[in-house]
């Protein structure tokens, strides 16, 4: 998750503080609109604890992202 800290302060020029704040509540909401099986992938990949390898992880987070938009299956 620094990582994406780090990126949303260099691209936004925000302060380490707020960038935290920033992605804290996009993430949130995001969970909200994902099933919880996913939402709780994308928590244990955001916090590391190694649930999996990390691209399965994302792959499955993004096909949940996908429906939410409308796309994937």
């Amino acid at each position: 998750m620094e990582e994406i800290i780090k990126a949303v302060m260099q691209q936004t020029g925000l302060s380490n503080e707020i960038a935290k704040q920033a992605v804290a509540v996009v993430l949130s909401q995001i969970k909200t609109q994902l099933p919880k099986p996913i939402a709780d992938q994308l928590d244990a990949l955001l916090g590391g604890t190694g649930a999996g390898d990390s691209a399965d992880v994302m792959g499955t987070v993004m096909k949940g992202l996908g429906g939410m938009f409308g796309g994937g299956k």
